[in-house]
């Protein structure tokens, strides 16, 4: 099985400082669910990872996200991509969760879920806590330059091996141009 972990906000939608909150704030980032249905195509599975602690600090709740998540499905689908599952942290940054990215609690469960060796599986994020977390655990990393993308890699100090890419769509494109076995699990 091949498998690809995506964050959301900044990589699949536009990101937002105050949160996405409602279905109505979460606007999909041109060329993303495209891209997303283009590894469909090409057989690989796609799970989303996610850190939500506006949850934790009261700023929107379950059944928000839960309305969020129905409609990126929903745009998904239009398009013919499917995501097979969504993966979150609802607990804020001082909770000492460890599901929370960088930690890779998160990333250990979509493992054990998939029943698949997280070791050079591709990444993709926006931040360097995305990154880190990936990295840690083996995974490829892959920075989009989209949402914070620009200022984490003004920032530096990037994970070993990370590439950056203009957007998800261009890091696709790498994917599909980059030999199978590569990323076979």
């Amino acid at each position: 099985m091949k498998l690809v972990i995506l964050d959301r906000d900044g990589v699949i939608n536009f990101d937002s400082d105050t949160f996405i909150k409602s279905p109505e704030e979460w606007i999909p980032i041109p060329g993303s669910l495209e891209a997303i249905a283009r590894l469909n195509q090409a057989d690989y599975r796609v799970v989303v990872a996610t850190n939500q602690s506006g949850i934790a600090r009261g700023i929107f709740n379950i059944m928000a996200l839960n309305a969020i998540h129905q409609k990126m499905h929903a745009a998904a689908q239009s398009v013919g991509a499917e995501i097979d599952a969504v993966f979150f942290c609802p607990h804020a940054a001082d909770d000492s969760c460890d599901c929370r990215k960088p930690q890779p609690g998160m990333l250990h469960t979509i493992a054990k879920r998939f029943d698949v060796s997280l070791k050079g599986l591709p990444m993709i994020g926006d931040s360097l806590r995305d990154l880190q977390a990936g990295f840690v655990v083996g995974c490829a990393p892959y920075l989009v330059l989209t949402g914070k993308g620009a200022k984490t890699l003004a920032k530096g100090g990037l994970p070993p091996g990370t590439t950056s890419y203009p957007d998800l769509a261009a890091v696709v494109d790498h994917l599909l141009k980059a030999p199978a076995l590569i990323y076979a699990v």
